[in-house]
């Protein structure tokens, strides 16, 4: 024992008590992080459950074999059928109308789908058929109550129907106006025949419900005409009546009279304001102030030659008040005339606002005058026009009714011809003819898919039971679960009795007359494949650290009776082989045995316990 890993006293301890020293840590750190699994472990957890997987996809495969075989072929025939555009219209001279070309062809032939698929149209095809004596058709009562005639009200859903309906099917062929009718059945023959009449049952039906509607248009029709006629004769009195009370003979000219004679007062009223306008402002423009601005003044001509003869007077003033001063008389003389001129031009300037102010109360009186006009003129032309909207409403309704009545009776005569001919939008593309190989089991399929269906079922029951076991089987388990390399594999020792053993006696005595132990088989018995293991293991830790081979060694396990004391002393017995000086020491403090098996103290040394305890 080297001195870093010796028990030495404690100082301050009693009673020689002893305490045991750290090892340093020269081990490398071992990385113990999850590693992500590789496709190669995966592939490993294949090749070791091969069998089960291979087993499972034989088993699945069997199964599918055997069922498919013993399937009953199932034949299928198909009609193929094309569907026009139908007309929205039940009469047949009514035409295209915007319903027609804006109508879903989608929506149509989905409705048509499920026309296909109704029971009033399956019961047809049975009844017209005779397909209620076959069994798969017919009820246990018997034929008749299976497929009542008549309405489907009140009755009892015949038990046949539903194999019937479950055996057709509706395809649309995409993009296009084709349908796919199949029906499906034991009897090749038998599914070609059904699938035709079905079709002749639908086209049947499709041309008796538009015969019936029309049938019922026709004579709806007529009783309208008889209804219309009446309509149209009341209406021809009522208008004549209209005209001989308001005497209404031209009644189109005298509104023409009526409308120019108020577009004549509107142009009237529209000139009358403005000149109203005009002269407001002119009247308002001189009485605020500005009388000098206006034309009105400058185009005076009595106003212009008082304004001359006073610039005159008072130039002739303005000399002599400067020559001769202000009281001289011929200054006092041309001073009054001065005064006499501003007067009169005062004087004149009131006369021309008095008849701006006149022109503009002519003009406003104009224009109140003009606007009764108009006012009543809008009033003998809105009682005009609602004579004529009242008698407009007169004339076009008894010409309405008169021109309705004669088309719905020659339209009626044309409906009456129409109903006797047989038209439909169905067409039947291909017939179904007789199949000759069966549609159902397509056992290349069935056996495809089994073997997928297989061979990923017991992929996945091998991950299952791989993610399931946590038992260590073979080494890579210990190595991929401590995540450590292994140093060395030792095989199990097999007695005479060919069980497994751990410990015990080996067969005969050794050389020194001693019992030969499985804990010492590597001195007893130096070229087993035991020993050879306990060599390789001790090869394994001393080259672990080539420049610094490790000194102590433990060897410990999880649970009791796992093999501790066969592993250290055959290991202890390979290390001493070598010419090494080797202590083994017995660290088992629950159930020590190197003691007895090395008989040393006569069996009573118990190994670390008794030298901790100051027995050794």
């Amino acid at each position: 024992m080297t001195e870093e890993n010796k028990l030495v006293p404690r100082e301050n301890g009693s009673n020689g008590a002893i305490e045991l020293l750290p090892v340093p840590a020269r081990l490398p750190a071992w990385d113990l992080s999850p590693r992500e699994p590789h496709l190669y472990d995966y592939l490993l957890i294949l090749r070791k459950h091969q069998w089960l997987i291979l087993s499972f996809l034989l088993a699945v495969v069997t199964l599918v074999a055997i069922a498919t075989f013993r399937m009953q072929p199932i034949y299928v025939a198909t009609t193929r059928i094309e569907l026009d555009r139908e007309n929205a219209s039940i009469l047949p001279f009514q035409g295209p109308d915007s319903y027609d070309l804006m109508m879903d062809l989608d929506n149509y032939i989905e409705t048509q789908s499920k026309i296909l698929t109704s029971e009033t149209l399956a019961l047809q095809t049975i009844r017209n058929n005779g397909l209620s004596a076959r069994p798969e058709f017919s009820s246990p009562s018997g034929p008749s109550e299976a497929i009542a005639v008549g309405s489907l009200a009140n009755q009892k859903r015949p038990p046949g129907l539903g194999e019937f309906l479950g055996s057709l099917s509706v395809k649309r062929v995409p993009n296009s106006r084709l349908m796919d009718v199949s029906f499906e059945s034991t009897d090749p023959q038998l599914a070609a025949r059904v699938v035709n009449a079905h079709i002749a049952s639908y086209i049947e039906q499709n041309f008796s419900s538009k015969y019936e509607a029309t049938t019922r248009a026709s004579t709806w029709l007529a009783d309208q005409l008889t209804e219309l006629k009446i309509k149209v004769q009341r209406a021809e009195d009522a208008r004549i009546a209209y005209e001989r009370q308001n005497q209404i003979w031209t009644l189109d000219d005298k509104q023409n009279i009526t409308s120019q004679r108020l577009s004549d007062i509107n142009k009237q009223l529209t000139d009358a304001q403005s000149e109203r306008m005009k002269k407001e402002s002119l009247y308002q423009f001189a009485k605020s102030g500005n009388l000098d601005a206006v034309p009105q003044i400058q185009s005076n001509l009595a106003l212009t030659e008082l304004l001359k003869k006073r610039s005159e007077v008072s130039s002739d003033y303005t000399d002599a008040l400067n020559q001769y001063g202000p009281n001289f008389p011929k200054v006092q003389r041309l001073q009054a005339q001065v005064k006499d001129y501003d007067q009169s031009i005062e004087k004149e300037k009131k006369n021309i606002l008095a008849v701006l102010e006149s022109d503009y109360r002519e003009a406003q009186q104009r224009e109140s005058l003009l606007t009764q006009a108009l006012d009543q003129q809008k009033a003998e032309t809105n009682h005009m026009a609602e004579k004529l909207v009242e008698y407009n409403i007169l004339k076009r309704e008894a010409e309405a009714n008169k021109t309705l009545y004669e088309g719905l009776m020659t339209k009626l005569k044309e409906t009456a011809i129409s109903q006797g001919l047989r038209s439909s939008n169905i067409r039947v593309v291909d017939p179904a003819m007789i199949p000759s190989t069966p549609a159902r089991p397509a056992k290349g399929r069935n056996m495809a898919l089994g073997f997928l269906v297989g061979l990923v079922g017991g992929i996945g029951l091998a991950l299952l039971r791989e993610y399931l076991d946590n038992t260590v089987k073979t080494p890579d388990d210990i190595e991929t679960l401590a995540r450590l390399p292994s140093l060395a594999v030792v095989p199990q020792f097999t007695g005479s009795n060919g069980h497994a053993k751990k410990r015990g006696l080996l067969q005969g005595p050794a050389a020194n007359g001693h019992e030969m132990r499985i804990e010492l088989a590597a001195q007893h018995l130096p070229k087993s494949q035991m020993s050879e293991a306990f060599r390789a293991l001790r090869t394994s830790i001393l080259l672990s650290r080539a420049d610094h081979p490790p000194q102590v060694i433990l060897v410990t396990s999880a649970l009791p009776r796992e093999g501790k004391t066969t592993a250290a002393a055959n290991l202890a017995v390979t290390l001493a082989q070598l010419g090494d000086s080797t202590v083994i020491v017995d660290a088992d403090l629950r159930k020590p045995g190197i003691g007895r098996l090395l008989n040393l103290g006569g069996g009573k040394y118990a190994g670390l316990s008794s030298y901790l305890a100051g027995v050794s």
